[in-house]
């Protein structure tokens, strides 16, 4: 279960950033916020991720 929430992370880190690229290339505000956002989200599950790990160790 955790290597697919840390693929989840992944994910999202790696498809907001395409979004917050694409959004600054086309002066689109909102795609490039939306990335932004689905960047925090995947750096947030990710955090969570690895603060459960440690406790796991």
């Amino acid at each position: 279960m955790a290597g697919e929430q840390k693929s989840k992370a992944k994910a999202e880190q790696a498809k907001g950033k395409a979004k917050e690229t694409i959004g600054r290339a086309v002066g689109n505000e909102r795609l490039t916020a939306e990335g932004r956002a689905e960047q925090s989200k995947g750096d947030a599950r990710q955090a969570k991720e690895k603060t459960k790990d440690v406790f796991k160790h």
